[in-house]
């Protein structure tokens, strides 16, 4: 076990108050509400929901072979998600349950991570040809894709009158004007 001033998670702390901000709104929402897009072509509130999860147990557990997909519903290593299936839209308490599972393994590399570990590569093969990926890469892939995803899923919300996430903290505090 690494001690907590070796391992990287202090330097992450904010991305785990995007993610509890995401599994409340997505807590939060009715199944007709998931079901919203931001333009006929673009995906409803759940697959994009369903992807920023099933994302992370592909690129932690099946390229960098890290534990803890079993725990989520993503154990498919081809990547093949919930949003790939558009005639199963997913409910609320799937998507919280898919959230927080694959968040459990985002947490746990982060816990065991030194800054050392970061410039490690691995190596994936797509379409035939060999790509190097470093656990500093996949992470602020990660990172910036939950982000990216939590912008659209935001924007639909708002084109429909619902109010959004605030992601940038971990609580809310309310000031009287002086």
């Amino acid at each position: 076990m690494i001690s907590p001033s070796e391992s990287v998670a202090p330097f992450y702390d904010g991305w785990r108050f995007a993610q509890e901000r995401l599994v409340e709104r997505i807590g939060e929402l009715s199944s007709k509400q998931l079901q919203l897009r931001a333009a006929p072509h673009l995906w409803p509130i759940w697959a994009i929901a369903a992807h920023t999860a099933g994302v992370r147990p592909y690129w932690l557990c099946h390229i960098f072979k890290e534990p803890g997909a079993e725990r989520t519903p993503f154990n498919d290593p081809s990547g093949e998600g919930w949003e790939d299936d558009p005639t199963h839209p997913r409910v609320a308490s799937e998507l919280v349950f898919a959230l927080q599972s694959t968040w459990t393994i985002v947490a746990d590399c982060l816990e065991r991570w030194t800054p050392a570990m970061l410039q490690d590569e691995f190596r994936r093969e797509l379409n035939g040809r060999v790509q190097i990926h470093t656990r500093q890469g996949v992470l602020m892939r990660l990172l910036t894709h939950d982000a990216y995803h939590i912008g659209e899923i935001n924007q639909t919300l708002g084109m429909n009158g619902l109010p959004d996430m605030y992601i940038w903290t971990s609580r809310t505090l309310t000031v009287s004007p002086s």
